[in-house]
């Protein structure tokens, strides 16, 4: 199984560093953010699994050509029979650290879901008590605050949109469906979970370069979806403009912001938070979306990316 921990490693090492370097310069991503989402996925996905593997497999390698073989090899091992040979200790400390890199995503993963948890808890027990519902809008709280805000509080049992009384008094009605619909798209496609996988993915990895490069790249994407969302029920100048008029209270001090303003329990704050160049390029001089065959390549070529240590890994005797 050498070969195949081989390619395993040459796999991760370029999922680490060259491919997710080159997709978070890449300027297609704005005309199909849906798409790049998934190339992102499938590249966190394939780079987790090809680390695991290349050690998992060079472990293993003494006591089988296969997995299923190695794996018996090894439960032989255990019950003491004595033709089995017993792993180096290199090939123990591959099978450890490939054991405690697999433990330590798990664990991350589940800290960060307690934690985000515990504080949106906290949160939608400080808009009980300082916001009220809107009549003319089911499922969004208004906040009584003059500073312009709005982001959304996704759940399980109840998302919300949450309004401050001051932005609903500056935007006009087309504004204010703008800002509902580009929220209510955060909460429809929880974009708070592929939030919460790559934030977890940089928290395990912080070293990594494709951990940084992702998460930046989904907290930008996830907005452009949501931008995109509004679109289809407001013009492009609306949009912009309600972005903007969010943008001023986020560009507030945290101080004037007010106690409720805590958009880290949220999917990443107000929509304008993250109003960066390519976004505000993308309103101002709109391009057209990839065409259907492009779109179809690229998820093709994602889903052959995760496929590959995919395959590796259950059947690594095709690769020796």
């Amino acid at each position: 199984m050498l070969l195949t921990s081989y390619l395993l490693a040459g796999l991760a090492i370029l999922l680490a560093w060259p491919i997710p370097v080159a997709l978070s310069r890449a300027h297609w991503t704005a005309r199909s953010p849906f798409a790049a989402m998934v190339v992102w996925q499938a590249i966190a996905l394939a780079g987790g699994l090809s680390m695991i593997g290349a050690m998992l497999f060079w472990g293993l390698d003494p006591l089988g050509n296969t997995l299923l073989g190695a794996l018996e090899g090894g439960a032989r091992l255990v019950l003491g029979d004595p033709d089995v040979t017993s792993p180096g200790t290199i090939h123990v400390f591959a099978l450890s650290t490939a054991a405690l890199l697999g433990f330590h995503l798990v664990l991350t993963l589940i800290r960060a879901t307690w934690r985000i948890t515990r504080q949106r808890a906290r949160h939608r027990h400080i808009l009980s008590l300082l916001s009220e519902e809107s009549a003319a809008n089911p499922g969004t709280l208004v906040l009584d605050h003059e500073i312009p805000i709005a982001y959304c509080l996704p759940s399980f049992t109840g998302s919300v949109t949450v309004l401050s009384r001051g932005l609903v008094q500056r935007l006009n009605e087309d504004e204010l469906r703008a800002v509902l619909a580009h929220e209510k798209a955060h909460l429809e496609q929880r974009h708070d979970l592929l939030l919460l996988a790559f934030a977890s993915w940089n928290d395990a990895l912080p070293w990594l370069p494709t951990a940084k490069h992702s998460l930046a790249a989904v907290q930008e994407l996830v907005e452009m979806l949501a931008d995109d969302a509004a679109l289809r029920v407001v013009t492009a100048p609306v949009l912009l403009r309600a972005l903007l008029t969010v943008a001023t209270g986020a560009l507030g001090e945290p101080s004037e912001r007010g106690p409720a303003a805590l958009p880290a329990a949220g999917t990443g704050g107000a929509p304008t938070e993250e109003l960066s160049s390519h976004r505000l390029r993308r309103l101002l001089t709109p391009k057209p979306p990839l065409s259907a065959t492009v779109r179809s390549l690229i998820l093709a070529a994602a889903l052959l990316l995760l496929a590959l240590p995919t395959t590796m890994l259950v059947a690594p005797g095709l690769f020796n």
